[in-house]
């Protein structure tokens, strides 16, 4: 006997048109929050790939979740609520969330299913995330510490010692903080949890840590800046045009499972002449392809050049 098909629920299709907790949570945000960020990756070459953003505070409560994709339609619903379900709940109890919880909470009416539990299963597969998040989780946050913290008994080296090493020394390993530092180099039990006595913190995660500072410390300011379009280099302009791609049109072609790419930008006066390439499924998509590109055109128009004309290859 053939199972009835089961529709989405229109909470399905209310997070697929517009969902609510599409974002990221920098350590500055979660700092003022009086929370660690926690951060957690689910990576593969398909459409289920996510990041996780978590602002856990003191009593390990989930204060804020943001999350991270490149996907649309289902997916993209099933995210967003799992998402929504972590707020204001304990790293333990999210840990042990089930994907019918999710489901669940997406139901129109609590005995009509929101989807199908097969499809469920087998296209929510990055729902691991919120495990890893929840193991990402018990690391601690250097920024709990004062400076002068040991972090190595044994040679006696402090939180400072090793934060100003790795700048100073542009460090990307443990073993070059032990080279510098000394720290981790006798009983080792300052490099990473399963050493002879238990830390608060690690090497590891101090080095990931300030090399995630340093990262956005090293954030510079578009080239573009201070710049009209017209006297802009080929390089600025794309540069430009990209970050107006991803803030205004890309989460919209993303959403129906789709993108784009530049190819190339021409100065053909008074017009410069953009060339790109449809991804995804807008490559396929002709019958929605000239409101889509009426749309790019418009907005790039708008905030960039009235001179720009979109041409897709």
């Amino acid at each position: 006997m053939e199972q009835k098909e089961v529709n989405y629920s229109k909470k399905i299709e209310d997070r697929i048109n517009d969902p609510k907790n599409i974002g990221e949570i920098s350590r500055s945000e979660a700092r003022d929050l009086g929370c660690r960020l926690v951060v957690a990756d689910f990576e593969t070459n398909g459409a289920d790939t996510i990041r996780m953003y978590w602002a856990v505070n003191k009593d390990n409560i989930i204060v804020r979740a943001k999350f991270k994709s490149f996907t649309g339609g289902l997916l993209l619903a099933l995210n967003d609520m799992m998402t929504e379900l972590c707020i204001f709940k304990s790293v333990e109890k999210v840990a042990n969330l089930f994907k019918t919880d999710v489901e669940f909470a997406l139901r129109d009416e609590p005995q009509i299913p929101a989807l199908g539990i097969t499809e469920l299963h087998e296209k929510f597969t990055n729902f691991v995330v919120l495990k890893k998040a929840a193991l990402n989780s018990e690391k601690r946050d250097m920024n709990d510490f004062e400076d002068d913290y040991i972090v190595c008994e044994c040679a006696r080296v402090t939180l400072k010692n090793v934060k100003d090493a790795i700048k100073e020394f542009s460090i990307t390993t443990v073993e070059e903080i032990g080279n510098i530092t000394k720290a981790g180099i006798f009983c080792k039990s300052c490099i990473k949890e399963g050493g002879l006595e238990p830390k608060e913190i690690y090497l590891v995660d101090i080095l990931e840590q300030t090399l995630e500072e340093i990262k956005e410390a090293n954030k510079e300011e578009p080239s573009y800046i201070n710049s009209t379009f017209s006297n802009m280099i080929k390089e600025q302009k794309i540069e430009l045009i990209e970050d107006v791609l991803d803030e205004d049109i890309r989460p919209m072609l993303i959403m129906d499972g789709g993108n784009m790419e530049i190819l190339d930008i021409v100065e053909s006066a008074p017009h410069y002449d953009l060339y790109i390439r449809y991804l995804g499924a807008c490559s396929g998509c002709s019958a929605g392809s000239m409101g889509t590109l009426y749309a790019i055109e418009s907005i790039l128009q708008r905030k960039i050049d009235e001179n720009i004309r979109v041409l897709p290859i």
